[in-house]
């Protein structure tokens, strides 16, 4: 079994208003995410990148709008890490979203905070503190 390689290499986000959506991200998590050039044979797709480093821990991913895929339900739980998700959290609801459940304990394992984003989407906040 490899165990050298984060498990998650890549995630999407679906979202219905790629401009809305982007704007909560970045006021949420405080970070600025960035267009990724399309080709044209895929003019009906728009994706929005958020940062990554080359070579560091974790993984990284996209806002996407595309004609066809509808947005929303719980089926897939993103989880972005953070020093304390708490301060994430108390963007939330000025950014668009909703808090679905504040930030609580898991244990051994930190705490995280359960989010919907703009578009219905259900996202995490992890921190150790």
């Amino acid at each position: 079994m490899k165990e050298t390689i984060n498990p998650v290499g890549w995630f999407e986000i679906y979202v219905e208003n790629i401009d809305r959506a982007r704007r909560f991200y970045e006021t949420v998590l405080d970070r600025e995410m960035f267009d990724l050039p399309m080709s044209e044979d895929l003019e009906d797709m728009k994706m929005v990148v958020f940062p990554m480093l080359d070579d560091a821990p974790n993984s990284s991913g996209a806002l996407v709008e595309m004609r066809g895929v509808e947005p929303g339900g719980n089926s897939t739980i993103v989880y972005f890490s953070s020093d304390n998700c708490e301060i994430e959290q108390s963007r939330v609801e000025a950014a668009g979203g909703k808090i679905l459940k504040p930030k609580f304990s898991i244990g051994d394992y930190g705490f995280i905070s359960l989010i919907e984003d703009t578009e219905g989407n259900c996202i995490g906040l992890h921190s150790l503190k």
